[in-house]
């Protein structure tokens, strides 16, 4: 068993996550738990309770970690898009791609709960950054709307795309042909992209 001095704090937070996230890969967060991290990289679980503070801190460490990744592909899909339209169809296939390719680590975004502690600013930063991504494509492609009508149509369509993600995801369309979620989505923001330029 290592020795808190055998490591940075910063190197301890690294390894951690590391292991969280490669557990995360094939197993869903709740067969997770402090004293099986702990064993992964070595130290008693005392150790991750002074780096992090508690069980519930460490996950949500795992959870800005998951969403920086989200933020950064969605970026990078974007960048290309050729219009405000394009960029926001990019956005939400990036979301369900990720999704489709993480689905543990995903899920572990939406299923995680503070059990009353307030939020730390540092995670409530990258919620704001992403939610504010979708309402400058929106305010870029209907200026005319209000900042509530803005804000209403992005949290109307995430709602719906997450929808979507969540239900293919989970493999839940209960469909007896095969559906393509990317379809569904063409669908969805269609509909809302001929209604703004009607």
């Amino acid at each position: 068993m290592a020795r808190r001095n055998d490591h940075t704090r910063e190197e301890l937070v690294s390894m951690t996550l590391e292991q969280v996230k490669l557990f995360l890969n094939e197993h869903p967060h709740h067969e997770l738990s402090l004293r099986k991290v702990a064993g992964m990289i070595g130290y008693v679980p005392s150790t991750l309770v002074n780096v992090f503070g508690n069980y519930n801190l460490l996950l949500l460490h795992a959870v800005a970690q998951t969403l920086d990744e989200l933020f950064a592909e969605a970026e990078a899909q974007m960048n290309s898009a050729t219009s405000p339209e394009d960029a926001l169809r990019k956005l939400a296939y990036c979301y369900q791609e990720f999704a489709a390719s993480h689905p543990y680590r995903w899920q572990l975004i939406f299923q995680h709960t503070m059990n009353g502690d307030e939020l730390p600013e540092w995670q409530s930063e990258r919620i704001n950054s992403m939610t504010s991504m979708l309402e400058t494509l929106i305010r870029q492609i209907t200026p005319q709307k209000s900042d509530a009508d803005i804000l209403e149509a992005s949290r109307v369509l995430w709602a719906g795309v997450h929808g979507i993600t969540l239900l293919s995801v989970d493999d839940k369309l209960f469909t007896s042909v095969p559906v393509d979620a990317k379809a569904l989505i063409d669908n969805l923001l269609n509909t809302y992209l001929n209604a703004w330029h009607a």
